[in-house]
């Protein structure tokens, strides 16, 4: 389970406060790509935080509004379905941390990322391999930005019911693929995407 360990030894070293940085979002066909940062002090903040992909649905909605109760403070940032087509997904999720570290307040001296590739943030940072399974405010992290696209892409499923993206979430599966050849491309998908860029190439 993930503990506030990480974030004790970074605290040792820098003078304010140590934030964790995740994403949602970047192998789907559709949506945006979030991101979300959050600080947290030592001892203040919920049980039971994990890795939002090994939480239900309902633990993570509950785990949402505890950590908007108890950090000291949440950012969210998004890089749209143009923007991705545009840059590419790695840098697009770059652009979403960078955006949701500059949406704190106040504003943090480090940060602790998931994975293995370091994005250039507001503040210096350090990259830590299934960060999500082992600091508190990575883990949060991943289940705001998870929740926050989640909900995004059920609003976008009422106005484009066909593609099944209140199960999918706009990821590749059987009965998404299926809707991409029967009914074509919607604006919220990604043209530089393999299997829609061939369904818009015939």
């Amino acid at each position: 389970m993930p503990t506030f360990s990480h974030e004790l030894r970074l605290l040792a070293l820098h003078d304010g406060l140590v934030c964790g940085v995740d994403e949602a979002g970047r192998g789907p066909l559709a949506g945006p790509v979030v991101a979300a940062a959050v600080i947290f002090e030592k001892g203040r903040y919920p049980r039971g935080l994990d890795d939002s992909k090994k939480l239900t649905e309902k633990a993570r909605e509950e785990l949402f509004d505890k950590i908007f109760d108890r950090a000291v403070a949440v950012g969210v940032g998004e890089a749209s379905v143009d923007e991705i087509d545009l840059v590419n997904i790695r840098q697009a999720t770059h652009l979403a941390m960078a955006r949701a570290v500059r949406a704190l307040v106040p504003a943090p001296c480090f940060a602790l990322v998931d994975g293995n590739d370091a994005p250039a943030l507001p503040c210096d940072c350090e990259t830590l391999i299934k960060g999500d399974g082992l600091s508190v405010s990575i883990a949060a992290a991943s289940i705001v930005a998870k929740v926050t696209r989640d909900r995004q892409m059920l609003a976008l499923h009422e106005r484009h019911p066909d593609y099944g993206w209140d199960h999918n979430k706009g990821y590749g599966t059987p009965d998404h693929l299926s809707a991409l050849k029967a009914h074509g491309c919607t604006p919220h998908h990604r043209r530089s995407f393999a299997p829609v860029y061939n369904i818009l190439c015939g």
